[in-house]
C-alpha cells in the first residue's frame, strides 16, 4: 500500500468502481499522487484530478517516472517564480525563503521550503509557524513535489491542511501564433494588445477583482521586478483583458500571470493574443522559456495552456497550518 514517502510520485491504482454478476469491476488510473489520507488519495492525472476513496482501492503502487526534472531544475524555476512574484517582507531559515504580503494571494505568503534549512526539519518547521505568528497570519508553505515530500510528511504528522494542487507549467520560447481552432478568425481579431511598464488604475481594478482586493504589498508584488509588461486590450474605451509577465532567473524565464478577460469579451481568443504578445516580449528580452502557474481544477485555463504547447513541469500543494 502507499505510505506519505509516496507522495509526489508516479503511481498507478486500481480502483473498484463497480460489482457485475457478484465479481468486482476495477478501473486503473496513473498519475502523480498528490495527496494522500487515512480516506482517501488524490492523483493528477492526464485529464485532471481524480479523488478516489482508500476503500475503493484493490492495489496501488509507485510507477518510474517520466521525463521528471532534476531537483536543480525544480529549485531554479521555483527561484524564478519567487522573483517574479516578490512578496516585500521577507525572511531567512538557512536556504528557505520566508515571505509576506499582507496576506495577498497564497504565493507571496508562504515559505518556499527548497534547500538546507540549517537546522533539523521539525526545528524549521516551529520557527516558520513563529514567524508568521509574529506577523499576525497564519503559516502556509508552498511543497513543490517530489522536493519537499520529506516536508510534506512532516506537515502531514503536524496535521496541516492542504490546497488544491497547483501546477507549474512550462514552454520553450516562442509560443505558437494564435491561431484559434478550426481556422476560424477572432471575432476580436482587431483588437490591439498594448504593453505598459505599468499598470493602470482599471488594470489592476481588475486585478483587484480577481484576487479579492489590493493592499500596498500586492502593488509591490506587481510591479518591484526589473523586467515586467502589463498587456492592456480595450474595446469601446473600455478594458476588457489584461496580463503581466516577467523575465527573471538571470534572464531565461518569462512568467506569465494575471491573464484575464472580462466575461462579455470571453470566448473571442484574447486570452491566446494577450499571452503571445506578452511572450513576443520576452524572447525581444532574451527569455527562452516560458512558465505560469495554474490551479489543476481550472480545466478551462490548463486546456487553453496545452494548446500553446505549455505542459507540467512539476506541481505544488500549499500547505495551511492548523488553527
Amino acid at each position: 500500500m502507499l505510505r506519505q514517502q509516496d507522495v509526489g510520485h508516479r503511481i498507478v491504482v486500481r480502483r473498484i468502481v463497480g460489482i457485475r454478476e457478484g465479481r468486482p469491476q476495477f478501473s486503473d488510473a496513473l498519475g502523480e499522487l498528490v495527496e494522500l489520507s487515512e480516506t482517501h488519495l488524490t492523483l493528477a492525472t492526464a485529464q485532471g484530478p481524480l479523488r478516489v476513496p482508500v476503500a475503493q482501492v484493490h492495489r496501488a503502487k509507485r510507477v518510474p517516472p517520466t521525463r521528471r526534472p532534476t531537483a536543480a531544475a525544480v529549485v531554479a524555476l521555483e527561484r524564478a517564480a519567487d522573483e517574479a512574484w516578490p512578496a516585500p517582507t521577507r525572511g531567512r531559515l538557512g536556504d528557505w525563503l520566508l515571505r509576506s504580503a499582507e496576506g495577498w494571494t497564497g504565493r507571496a505568503n508562504s515559505a518556499l521550503p527548497i534547500g538546507d534549512p540549517d537546522r533539523p526539519l521539525a526545528a524549521a518547521v516551529d520557527a516558520v509557524e513563529r514567524w508568521y505568528a509574529e506577523l499576525g497570519q497564519p503559516a502556509l508553505i508552498n511543497t513543490p513535489l517530489p522536493l519537499a515530500a520529506p516536508v510534506g510528511a512532516e506537515l502531514d504528522a503536524r496535521g496541516w491542511g492542504t490546497r488544491p494542487p497547483t501546477l507549474v507549467q512550462t514552454a520553450p520560447l516562442p509560443l505558437p501564433a494564435p491561431t484559434p481552432a478550426g481556422g476560424q478568425a477572432d471575432g476580436w481579431g482587431s483588437a490591439v494588445v498594448e504593453l505598459a511598464t505599468a499598470p493602470s488604475d482599471e488594470w489592476l481594478a481588475i486585478a483587484a477583482g480577481r484576487k479579492g482586493g489590493l493592499p500596498d504589498a500586492a502593488r509591490h508584488v506587481l510591479t518591484a521586478v526589473d523586467q515586467v509588461r502589463f498587456a492592456h486590450v480595450y474595446a469601446d474605451n473600455a478594458l476588457v483583458a489584461v496580463g503581466r509577465a516577467t523575465v527573471t532567473g538571470q534572464g531565461r524565464w518569462l512568467g506569465l500571470s494575471l491573464i484575464e478577460v472580462l466575461p462579455a469579451a470571453r470566448r473571442q481568443g484574447l486570452a491566446r493574443r494577450v499571452i503571445h504578445e506578452l511572450a513576443s516580449w520576452g524572447v525581444s528580452a532574451g527569455a527562452t522559456h516560458a512558465f505560469l502557474q495554474v490551479e489543476q481544477r481550472n480545466t478551462a485555463a490548463v486546456a487553453l495552456y496545452q494548446r500553446l504547447g505549455l505542459a507540467t513541469h512539476h506541481t505544488y500543494l500549499t500547505r495551511v497550518a492548523p488553527n
